[in-house]
């Protein structure tokens, strides 16, 4: 299924195609040394392609995002929807191979706005490793605030269209530590 276009790209569910290209990305160093929890074995990437590519863009339940080139489908990147209550956090990573060249910023903006059109109540949320400077980049690029370092998660948050309970949230989490 396709969610979105953009000029360059198409956001659509993950297929069996796939595949290859996620193993690749996944175990490449420019890719994995910010990935925490990823599946990067060949098999359990099969089984999580499997269990993904029927899913539904919604806040009912995560998502997995296949970001692919619009003339030749070739997948460039993924983006996890995480739907909790009251936000949505972006979890995202793009093939090396297809970095610098605005892709996942011509993404996120698309997917971004399209969320906040249908859930407006619903806070933005991110979570980046601390040295990933590309990443705290297009974050502050796609609008993002700096929200704070969570020792706890060793993650810096950033937060779009954040209420203020959320931040207080976040606040309170960071000062506990």
């Amino acid at each position: 299924m396709i969610f979105l276009n953009t000029p360059r790209l198409v956001l659509r569910n993950v297929s069996e195609k796939d595949v290859p290209i996620i193993f690749d990305y996944r175990n490449h160093p420019a890719c994995a040394r910010y990935q925490r929890g990823q599946t990067k074995d060949l098999p359990g990437i099969t089984a999580l392609v499997q269990r993904r590519q029927n899913d539904a863009l919604s806040v009912e339940n995560n998502c997995m995002v296949a970001v692919a080139l619009r003339d030749t489908d070739e997948m460039v990147g993924e983006i996890i929807v995480m739907p909790n209550e009251g936000t949505i956090s972006l979890g995202y990573t793009f093939s090396y191979r297809h970095h610098r060249k605005g892709f996942a910023f011509e993404a996120l903006s698309s997917l971004i706005a399209h969320l906040h059109a249908d859930y407006p109540e619903r806070d933005f949320i991110s979570f980046v490793e601390p040295e990933n400077a590309a990443s705290i980049g297009l974050l502050k690029k796609l609008g993002y605030r700096d929200l704070g370092y969570l020792p706890a998660i060793t993650s810096q948050a950033f937060g779009l269209y954040t209420t203020p309970v959320t931040e207080k949230e976040i606040s309170e989490a960071i000062a506990k530590q």
